[in-house]
This record gives C-alpha cells, sequence and structure tokens, in this order.
C-alpha cells in the first residue's frame, strides 16, 4: 500500500545542505574532501574549478563556502599548512556529519523501505530513535 501525498504537501527529502544556490558546491567540496582527504581551501578550490559547471567559481566563493561549512559542522579544521609564499592555510577534512549528510542523501528511502530485510530496518529504527531522543531532550533544555 502506498500512501499518497497532495503535491503541494510534499516535503522534499533532500537535505539542507544539498539545496538551494549553494547545493553543487556543497556536493563539489564534499566530494573533493571525501576522495581526496584533508586539503587547504586553495586546494578544494583548484579542484573545484576542473569541475564541468563550476569552472567559474571564485576562490572567494569557495572559501566562504568551506567556513560556512564549517560552522555548520561538515568540516573541521585539522591544521595549518606553511604556503611556498610562506604564509599560513588551514586545512580541513569532512566530518562524520558530512559523510553521513552523503550517505543519506544517496538513498532513496521509499525504495528503502521497501526492499531491505526486517533486521536491517530495524537497526535503522534503533539508530533513528536514539537519535530522536536525544534532540528532543536538546529541545526541553
Amino acid at each position: 500500500m502506498k500512501l499518497r501525498v497532495p503535491r503541494g504537501k510534499r516535503k522534499s527529502g533532500r537535505l539542507q545542505v544539498f539545496k538551494g544556490r549553494e547545493a553543487k558546491l556543497n556536493s563539489a567540496i564534499f566530494h573533493i574532501l571525501a576522495l581526496k582527504g584533508p586539503q587547504t581551501i586553495y586546494d578544494i578550490h583548484k579542484q573545484v574549478k576542473t569541475r564541468r559547471r563550476l569552472r567559474h567559481v571564485r576562490y572567494a566563493t569557495v572559501n566562504k563556502r568551506v567556513r560556512t561549512l564549517e560552522k555548520s559542522g561538515y568540516v573541521k579544521k585539522i591544521g595549518v599548512k606553511k604556503t611556498k609564499a610562506g604564509f599560513k592555510a588551514s586545512i580541513y577534512e569532512l566530518t562524520a556529519r558530512a559523510y553521513l549528510a552523503v550517505l543519506l542523501s544517496q538513498i532513496n528511502m521509499d525504495r528503502f523501505l521497501e526492499e531491505a530485510e526486517d533486521d536491517t530496518v530495524l537497526s535503522a529504527l534503533a539508530a533513528l530513535s536514539s537519535a530522536a531522543q536525544l534532540l528532543s531532550m536538546d529541545r526541553k533544555s
């Protein structure tokens, strides 16, 4: 049995970090850090510019986006590297929250619920239930 929700009332299953104007750049930054490991903003910018639809992106835009992702808890600063010019550049890596966001964005929840084994569904339910309890405790405090 499938539940039908009127089109206007449907909520998107996409995560906020992958919505809107910043979605492509956020996705590219996550992908680069996941594949290449910890990087400076300059290195991330060089990699972003090799992407087909992001060739025009400026360093300042990547810099602002990485810092916003850091404030949101998706990226963290893990150290400092001295550049060839003698400046210090921060090194960033993805957090567990970012890896989870990427994983959740790739899962089709309807298909998961239809095809997953009962023990897998129970494991997911247990993990999400404990997370929901933690969030509800935060709101009460």
